[in-house]
């Protein structure tokens, strides 16, 4: 990794003197647009692309490097028209084709995405990471005997592809035999195993041998393959802590008073939130039986809103009433692409918008806030062995988790204070335990008539981007609530720093008095 850093930061100080003698070399911009893509800069990446088309408008190579950029900045609305342009002049070529559908998937285009990536394989049939693609999108959208084919020849060409192994694991339903783990074992010992491939099979691995009963071994397993995650994304508590006390700080009672009326008065988005793993996409399906309510995805939006300013959540006090109304109509166009029906709601369910809740109800004080709460012991560990591909960076270690889980309750408890009754708390067991009368609940505070469809909502045909996508399509699973209890021994870093939160749960323990902070690293 430092090696490789290493050769970037030369390639990037040789291309920066390159381009200080001519500025508008349109082949310098797009290589050191690739060494911004690298090591994360994918703004400074869009521009340089950018400038290197405004000089070069026939640069092919820049501007399907600029759609694959935008498509990772999630604005893939951006990237389809280059994409149609890339195709006008490079018609059929496989990996313009690739990149559509993958783009088409982002954009919630899920048939016509099946249709590009089997026209890419019809071109190139011997592709494992196209048949995996095929696999994400044919699950997505509920076909799982063709998603489980499709990783399985995935498979067939490159048995060390531990993405795919993963992807099996990750449907829940799937258990591995004997030969599968006899392969997943010698995928390990391969010499050309790539370390990506490796913590995939491990996660997977850690989900046969749970499936086996043999928790002891299949803890080891996803410890390895969390511990490897975490020194490629490494995470600080204190980060998340201090925006935390910010906020807290920030968003006070007079504070909300002062900006009555502010804010777009719109009601069309449900937000969902809270910690992954939590029952936040069972809460979606639920939502998205309703005739009134259309289901997307975990939508990047609200963040990206949120932190234009910088200095989030001080800086939300810089903006006007007007300005607020503005950011709520913009998020409304800008989530506007992921609708697909005319149904008058719709559902926004990424669980770490709990770090915005304050600024939803600022921009848009009429939408709809759930908190979709789950045990921390159960939640938490669900995470830990839940492979995120990006994103999740607290997930890979239980101290960061329990730290993590412990400033979102204590934000939501803060909200709880400050807006009583703003936000719709659901409680992840006693939704499994009475179902009926939670749903009923549920539609009454979200302002929707009861409809028997969402009480089975298991029969709902819906595409499903998140991990739990073939657990919302059976009835309601009780079993995991208890599941972390065979792995107690080993949850004692979890156990302390959750500390209080987990007597008091479901509920907030009550603030903690100025200058009892833990300190975090």
């Amino acid at each position: 990794m430092a090696m490789n850093r290493n050769r970037l930061d030369i390639a990037e100080r040789l291309l920066k003197a390159r381009l200080r003698t001519n500025s508008d070399d349109p082949r310098a911009l797009r290589m050191l647009a690739e060494v911004a893509g690298r090591i994360g800069r994918l703004h400074d990446s869009e521009a340089l692309l950018r400038h290197a088309l405004a000089v070069a408008p026939g640069f092919q190579a820049a501007r399907a490097n600029l759609a694959l950029v935008l498509g990772r900045l999630g604005r893939p609305q951006e990237a389809l028209p280059l994409l149609d342009e890339l195709l006008d002049h490079e018609p059929e070529t496989p990996n313009h084709l690739n990149l559509k559908a993958a783009t088409l998937g982002r954009l919630g285009d899920f048939e016509t995405a099946i249709d590009t990536y089997r026209k890419v394989l019809e071109e190139i049939p011997g592709q494992p990471k196209v048949w995996l693609s095929l696999g994400h999108m044919l699950k997505t959208v509920g076909r799982l005997d063709e998603g489980i084919a499709a990783y399985r020849e995935a498979i067939a060409l490159r048995p060390t592809l531990g993405e795919a192994w993963w992807s099996l694991a990750n449907l829940k339903t799937v258990r591995f035999d004997d030969d599968d783990l006899a392969a997943m074992g010698a995928a390990l010992e391969a010499a050309d195993i790539t370390p990506e491939d490796r913590f995939h099979l491990e996660f997977a691995l850690g989900k046969a041998h749970h499936d086996l009963g043999q928790h002891d071994r299949a803890f080891g397993y996803y410890a390895a393959a969390n511990a490897r995650r975490r020194e490629h994304q490494p995470y600080r508590a204190a980060d998340t802590s201090t925006i935390v006390d910010a906020s807290i700080e920030t968003f006070t009672a007079d504070f909300f008073a002062a900006r009555t009326g502010a804010g777009c008065a719109a009601a069309d988005p449900i937000f969902i939130l809270g910690m992954p793993r939590s029952g936040s996409t069972l809460l979606e399906q639920i939502l998205a039986s309703h005739s009134q309510v259309e289901g997307t995805t975990e939508l990047p939006d609200l963040p990206a809103l949120a932190r234009r300013k910088r200095g989030y959540p001080r800086s939300v006090a810089d903006w006007s009433a007007d300005e607020l109304a503005a950011l709520g109509q913009e998020y409304l166009e800008r989530t506007a692409v992921q609708r697909r029906t005319a149904k008058p709601r719709f559902i926004d369910k990424l669980p770490n918008n709990w770090l915005f809740t304050p600024f939803i109800h600022l921009i848009l004080p009429n939408a709809t806030i759930v908190d979709a709460r789950r045990h921390p012991l159960g939640c938490c560990l669900s995470n830990f062995r839940q492979h995120f591909a990006r994103g999740q960076a607290f997930t890979y270690d239980l101290a960061d988790m329990g730290h993590y889980y412990a400033d979102y309750v204590r934000l939501m408890g803060h909200v709880d204070r400050v807006l009583p009754g703003r936000v719709i708390r659901v409680v992840y067991e006693e939704m499994v335990a009475d179902p009926e009368a939670n749903i009923r609940r549920l539609l009454d505070r979200a302002g929707l008539p009861f409809e028997p469809a969402c009480l089975d909502f298991h029969k709902t045909e819906r595409a499903v981007r998140t991990p739990s996508s073939e657990q919302v399509r059976r009835p309601i699973y009780r079993d995991a609530a208890e599941e972390w209890r065979a792995y107690d021994a080993h949850l004692q870093p979890l156990r302390d720093a959750l500390g209080a939160v987990i007597d008091h749960y479901p509920d907030a323990p009550p603030p903690q008095q100025p200058g009892k902070t833990v300190e975090r690293s």
